[in-house]
């Protein structure tokens, strides 16, 4: 090989480079976890009220011997009053949910300074990924942001996961169904206008099903749109569009042929499990009893 022809390769070599850096930081294997919102569902269902007790509603989560539990956290003091008990169970924390609010700078200047001080709280323990989903202007409006506001939403978005970056924390972007409304503008918009080392992408596998007109073909396009970003799944399942109330991997969504799809890319993402109950679901198991249904299911299916 001459020097031109080598000279010419380091463009090339420099960006194979820097995935492989991405990958490698990817690569620590993170416990399996179930998220909070699973247990509202359940706890609603049931006339309880998760969170009321933490003592009691952990030591319940601990029953069903998922090791990590990923809360949803709305401020750093809500975080201080989980740890103790998150500790006393021997509970993980590999990841948390974090809501902001990114389409307008005064709101997103507020919303970064809360989720850096909430990283502050979840570095010590383990903390190693925040997943957010910047809120829609008005839940259940159907009003979509506009151009400037989206803009807005994906600068801000880039600059707090480099922020997070410093510290060793990978901020993750999840969606709901609203960002895939008018041609998914928004959801491109931000994977597509943000860093990779910035912002990785947290693929709620049954919201692009659901967003997308109950569509497997896009479940498995974004997988291969996307694969690259994915540092974490939540996954669910649903039969005849209803969520069930555990996790199977035969259902409306292929999840057998996704594992397989997720295996083949080399993917290494957080499992998170989030198997939830809605109003037609019908519920054959307690939440505990679902829990280790899930996370058998999950784990065998992913080879965890």
């Amino acid at each position: 090989m001459n020097r031109r022809n080598f000279v010419g390769m380091l463009p090339g070599l420099a960006v194979l480079f820097s995935s492989q850096k991405l990958l490698l930081e990817r690569e620590e294997n993170l416990p399996i976890s179930a998220n909070e919102y699973n247990w509202v569902t359940f706890y609603d269902r049931e006339g309880r009220e998760w969170g009321k007790d933490w003592d009691a509603c952990l030591s319940e989560f601990a029953k069903t011997k998922i090791p990590a539990f990923e809360p949803s956290i709305s401020d750093a003091t809500h975080l201080q009053e989980l740890i103790p008990f998150l500790e006393k169970y021997r509970i993980q924390l590999p990841s948390i949910y974090v809501g902001s609010l990114m389409h307008e700078d005064d709101l997103a200047q507020k919303s970064i300074a809360q989720i850096l001080e909430i990283a502050k709280q979840a570095k010590p323990v383990g903390t190693k990924i925040i997943v957010t989903n910047p809120n829609p202007i008005s839940w259940g409006s159907g009003q979509l942001k506009n151009d400037n506001q989206l803009i807005c939403q994906s600068s801000h978005l880039d600059k707090l996961g480099k922020s997070l970056r410093t510290m060793g924390i990978k901020l993750a972007y999840h969606t709901h169904d609203v960002e895939l409304q008018a041609g998914a503008r928004e959801f491109h918009h931000v994977l597509q206008n943000t860093s990779p080392e910035n912002l990785g992408f947290c693929m709620d596998v049954h919201w692009i099903y659901r967003g997308s007109g109950n569509s497997q073909v896009a479940v498995f396009d974004t997988l291969k749109m996307y694969g690259n970003r994915i540092v974490s799944f939540h996954l669910r399942q649903s039969q005849n569009g209803i969520w069930t109330d555990t996790f199977q991997p035969e259902g409306d969504i292929d999840y057998v042929r996704f594992a397989q799809e997720v295996k083949k890319m080399g993917i290494n993402a957080h499992l998170v499990i989030e198997q939830c109950l809605e109003e037609k679901t019908a519920q054959n198991n307690n939440v505990v009893e679902a829990h280790k249904i899930n996370y058998s299911a999950i784990k065998k299916l992913f080879n965890s």
